[in-house]
């Protein structure tokens, strides 16, 4: 795995505080995480060196936000490593005991198999750190290596000072826990607490001569300069309860470690251990890919698509009922840093980040973990943070799952869990003809699905500001009934295989009058592209050029008639497409925006009207190579745009959208799930078939 490597090209010498915008992100496996900037300036809320996901109703919190690390050299000299924070250009820096006049410089940081590593130098001196978390754990640990060079007057010493704020992730960074912190020791071990309320901050610091100097408590103000462009709360205070200092020498390592799991899990592994255990288990995700997925960008995306598969740690009794039935529970975060796991994401985003790298054991898992959740004929459209339950506003999360299972079936062959999945899938059906919550049902005059209930935003694009739906879309919409066409038939055709053609026709008849009804209805002439809501709130029909129209032709079944493929097609490329992704809105349109900047509101005015987003790439280039069958290599080409990793989003992932005009700044989630998910699914679906190693007699990958 040793080309699973992405260095950040870096000017000789170049200051940390210079990439204070540049960001990480290492994930836990539970939803948990650690995410700052390159330099080390904590700029959004959402970042920490330890983000822990707990159990309900706790959900993710904040606990350790940064450690301050500094040399300090025989003379008394303080050389600070990382940079705590960016200047607030209104009001003067309030420093530490770490603040110094002279930083060290930055002069490479790369990710080794998605993990940062960061060397700098300072007086000849060249200091390696990196950080992981062990899978599955609460637990960061930090480890700083003296690599090169050594000083003629004496050692040096390592200073390392934990900077600590105990508040739920949503939370805004004033926010402050309702009891004072305080700090207990045994021995070499450190625990902070703030109440009876919240988890326990377990810190340690293995090394040679560590000590660790406990100075009262202070407080430094931080400025988040991210939150204060995003018209946010931008000040707030971290707490510390002093520093460790240890001797920094080429024979031995030293070790911060921080957690909330039980002392026990700290003694279980050693931190050099974990790191190989870690590292191992990498190797194996990248490995069992098919070929074209084992390096370059590829590989890089292979590893950032494990950080959204998750164990939902804080839904105990899902996990005791899953595992009871002899399955395990998983889930997919939607996006770092603030999403949670949503229906909707999850199952667009289940065949690339699973089926694609050969995980599909727990995409079974995912699959009737969600089945589970069904209620009215509904899959959850999210799962909020610190809660148990689901919401399930949405109109088009459900109809996605039916596309998921039957990549699942056709790639795994996993007839058992088509069966146990059929009734629900039946009764989801059977909901959505009668009529279900918020407005969904099919209108009996033509068969076609319609949604919508004033207050609610149902479709994807959900954009909602106070009591203000951006989009909403009411009325019959076009990737919704290309949907609801697309699991008519595949419910069809699964009952027919299992022996029950009885119950197959009529819905095979439901599946023909949607076709004729939605070639009838959608199809503008005059524009020469799909209308993206016809019969809407109003009984009008919207001409608006939107890429939900792509999902017409990309779906395994596709709803419109194969005549006016190529018009749609050539519609969205040459009015929607960029170099990462569709936007969500052509230009000339009255709302079209070209920026995705500034406040909550006018962000939310942006999100889809005319912002790109990566994942609609994937059913670009289905539809695509339906048109064009045998064109893998221009079908390849809609994905150059994400080959660079550094410039898409964190370091070695996608974001969720971009603006819609060069230089198409990334925007959003700094790491997306679909955004990964589609361009690995289409890097692979792109690649010849035998480098992916597929066998044309079932379709499957080998």
């Amino acid at each position: 795995m040793s080309d699973v490597v992405r260095r950040i090209v870096l000017a000789e010498h170049h200051p940390a505080r210079g990439l204070a915008r540049d960001e990480w992100l290492v994930a836990n496996g539970l939803g948990g995480y650690a995410s700052l900037s390159i330099s080390g300036a904590v700029t959004r809320r959402y970042h920490g060196l330890l983000i822990a996901a707990l159990p309900v109703p706790l959900g993710r919190l904040v606990m350790l936000s940064q450690v301050s690390d500094a040399i300090v050299f025989p003379d008394g000299a303080i050389v600070r490593l990382s940079q705590d924070e960016e200047p607030d250009p209104g009001a003067a820096h309030s420093g530490s005991d770490q603040d110094a006049p002279e930083s060290a410089r930055l002069v490479e940081f790369r990710l080794e198999a998605h993990l940062p590593v960061w060397r700098y130098e300072a007086r000849g001196l060249t200091i390696e750190k990196r950080l992981f978390m062990p899978s599955r754990q609460n637990i960061v640990h930090v480890i700083y290596r003296l690599v090169g060079g050594a000083h003629d007057t004496g050692p040096v010493q390592l200073r390392l000072r934990p900077l600590v704020q105990f508040r739920p992730l949503e939370a805004p960074v004033n926010s402050a826990p309702g009891a004072a912190y305080m700090v207990s020791a045994a021995g070499d071990r450190y625990e902070i607490s703030a109440g009876p309320d919240l988890p326990v901050l377990r810190l340690m610091t293995q090394g040679k001569r560590v000590a660790m100097i406990l100075d009262g408590g202070t407080r430094r103000e931080f400025f988040y300069s991210v939150e204060a462009e995003r018209g946010y709360e931008a000040h707030g205070s971290v707490w510390s309860p002093g520093y460790f200092a240890c001797e920094l020498s080429p024979d031995r390592d030293v070790v911060l470690s921080a957690g909330t799991e039980s002392w026990y899990a700290f003694e279980a592994l050693p931190p050099r251990q974990a790191l190989e255990y870690e590292t191992r288990r990498r190797r194996r995700l990248v490995e069992q890919t098919p070929e074209p997925l084992r390096s370059g960008a590829a590989a890089e995306l292979v590893l950032a698509a494990d950080s959204f598969v998750i164990t939902p740690l804080p839904r105990i009794a899902d996990m005791v009922r899953a595992q009871a039935s002899g399955d395990d529970i998983r889930t997919v975060i939607a996006g770092y840093h603030w999403f949670t796991d949503w229906g909707r994401d999850t199952m667009i985003s289940l065949e690339g980040l699973t089926l694609s790298t050969n995980r599909s054991i727990e995409a079974g898992w995912i699959l009737r973990t969600f089945a589970h959740y069904v209620r009215d004929g509904l899959i959850p459209n999210m799962f909020p943070e610190g809660r148990d339950q689901g919401l399930y506003h949405t109109a088009d999360a459900t109809l996605w799952f039916f596309h998921a299972l039957d990549r699942y079936v056709a790639m795994t062959n996993d007839r058992a869990t088509l069966r146990q999945l059929l009734p629900v899938l039946r009764d989801i059906v059977d909901h959505h003809r009668r009529g279900t919550r918020f407005g969904i049902g099919v209108d009996p005059a033509d068969g076609l699905l319609r949604q919508g209930e004033p207050g609610y935003q149902l479709t994807w694009m959900d954009a909602k500001v106070g009591d203000w739906v951006v989009t909403p879309r009411r009325g019959k919409a076009v990737e919704i009934n290309a949907l609801w066409y697309n699991a008519l038939r595949l419910v069809s055709r699964w009952l027919e295989e299992e022996g029950d053609p009885g119950a197959a026709r009529p819905l095979a008849d439901s599946a023909e009058q949607v076709f004729a009804s939605f070639n009838r209805r959608f199809w503008n002439k005059r524009s020469g592209h799909l209308y993206d809501v016809v019969d809407g709130e109003h009984g009008e029909d919207d001409p608006a050029c939107r890429p939900n129209q792509i999902f017409a032709v990309s779906l395994p079944n596709p709803v419109l008639a194969r005549d006016r493929w190529e018009p749609v097609i050539e519609t969205v490329r040459q009015r929607l497409l960029t170099p990462v992704g569709l936007r969500s809105l052509a230009p000339g349109h009255k709302d079209y925006k070209p920026r995705y900047t500034g406040d909550l509101r006018a962000r939310d005015a942006a999100y889809h009207q005319g912002t790109v987003w990566a994942w609609l790439i994937g059913p670009f280039i289905d539809a695509w190579l339906k048109l064009h069958p045998e064109d893998r290599e221009g079908a390849r080409r809609f994905l150059d745009g994400f080959t660079r990793l550094d410039k898409v989003g964190g370091i070695g992932t996608i974001a969720e959208i971009f603006d819609a005009e060069p230089p198409f700044t990334p925007r959003g989630c700094i790491s997306q799930a679909w955004s990964v998910a589609e361009v690995l699914r289409c890097w692979l679906k792109t690649s010849a078939p035998a480098e992916r190693g597929e066998d044309h007699r079932s379709g499957r990958t080998t």
